[in-house]
């Protein structure tokens, strides 16, 4: 690695540092004028917003660490030209290519180090900041979880009012059986006061069960002091999973989603696209600074702000677009893999004439 290089490795991380920790501050800040009352309302210990704000700064990092690559790879490099620094490195024959590339594979690290954070350490976070919420805040249902409605298989609704997980427990159940050839034909449904789950045998039983059988025009009522239910799939863990949403679930938590819902028959477009755009999103940075960066290798009237201000401009812009497709791609309008990337691939294409089209 050359002099030059590790000169400006060092500029580029200390900038996105400090441009990283400028926004997450930024962002508490807002976010804790809009808390403020409910805090206060709730009597929140000081030492709960502590740990609030410190579970929430995963997400906050997530959200700004493209912003704060492409910030200090503009400033590194407009800071570079405007001292002629760059116009020294340019006259010594290195081209200007050679000159992004260590900030460019710096950020493809940043990059796919991105993916597991906000794979598998943000969603972890996130869990942590609904309990609070639900806790402190009254924000959300009961910790155990509450009107839990789901489909077990195709033919199979579950409804559960309230379930307690200490004691692996169900209260106010519903099980319908519908006909596998037509969806709107009620065969059995079952009603039960409470429902419980054996660990050892891994099945559930319905306490003073109510079984209604519609045959025809007719009904067949049987009444039971405890029913097994072995037809049953899914299992305690299921309705916490099910009770999570899309962002607090991880990577291999969201690809079981998707396989349930879609063995179930349910629609996982929602969960493909959450799935594949944490992918997507954690490349963000290489996209947006393959794109700005060329701006910034020559002087411009105006000076470093322009620079920096047309290009934090760009990066909201593919922000807007990113989440304008997952808008479309959750009504069906896009595939779920291309909705996740169609952006990237766009800016991608640009980042390319831009690059070809810059002074070297």
């Amino acid at each position: 690695m050359k002099l030059v290089d590790r000169y400006v490795i060092k500029q580029f991380l200390q900038t996105t540092l400090f441009a990283l920790l400028a926004f997450i501050m930024i962002f508490i800040v807002v976010d804790l004028m809009e808390n403020l009352d409910d805090f206060i309302d709730q009597t929140v210990p000081n030492i709960v917003i502590l740990k609030y704000y410190l579970v929430f700064a995963p997400e906050i990092i997530r959200l700004m660490l493209p912003v704060s690559v492409l910030f200090a790879s503009l400033f590194t490099t407009a800071k570079m030209s405007n001292v002629n620094e760059l116009t020294a490195i340019k006259a010594g024959g290195v081209s200007l290519y050679r000159f992004m590339a260590p900030v460019l594979v710096v950020t493809l690290l940043i990059s796919f180090g991105a993916i597991y954070f906000g794979g598998y350490l943000v969603p972890l976070a996130n869990k942590n900041k609904a309990s609070i919420e639900t806790n402190f805040l009254k924000r959300g249902g009961s910790s155990s979880g509450s009107n839990i409605f789901f489909q077990d298989t195709k033919s199979r609704i579950v409804a559960i009012n309230f379930y307690n997980e200490d004691r692996d427990e169900a209260v106010r159940v519903s099980v319908q059986d519908f006909d596998s050839k037509d969806a709107t034909k009620l065969l059995v449904r079952y009603d039960a006061p409470k429902m419980t789950y054996d660990t050892i045998q891994h099945k559930w039983s319905m306490i003073n069960v109510t079984k209604r059988e519609f045959l025809g025009y007719s009904e067949r009522i049987t009444r039971f002091s405890k029913l097994d239910m072995p037809e049953c799939k899914f299992a305690p863990k299921d309705l916490l999973v099910k009770q999570q949403k899309p962002e607090q679930m991880n990577l291999a938590e969201l690809r079981d989603a998707i396989k349930n819902q879609s063995s179930a028959g349910n629609d996982p477009t929602p969960l493909k696209i959450e799935y594949h755009s944490r992918y997507a999103f954690a490349m963000t940075g290489i996209i947006v600074v393959l794109f700005g960066l060329p701006f910034s290798t020559n002087k411009r009237r105006g000076g470093m702000a322009i620079q920096v201000g047309i290009n934090i401009l760009i990066t909201f812009i593919y922000l807007v677009l990113f989440k304008i497709t997952q808008a479309f791609g959750k009504n069906g309008a896009l595939d779920p893999l291309l909705t996740a990337w169609l952006v990237n691939i766009l800016f991608i294409i640009a980042a390319g004439i831009n690059i070809f089209r810059v002074k070297q």
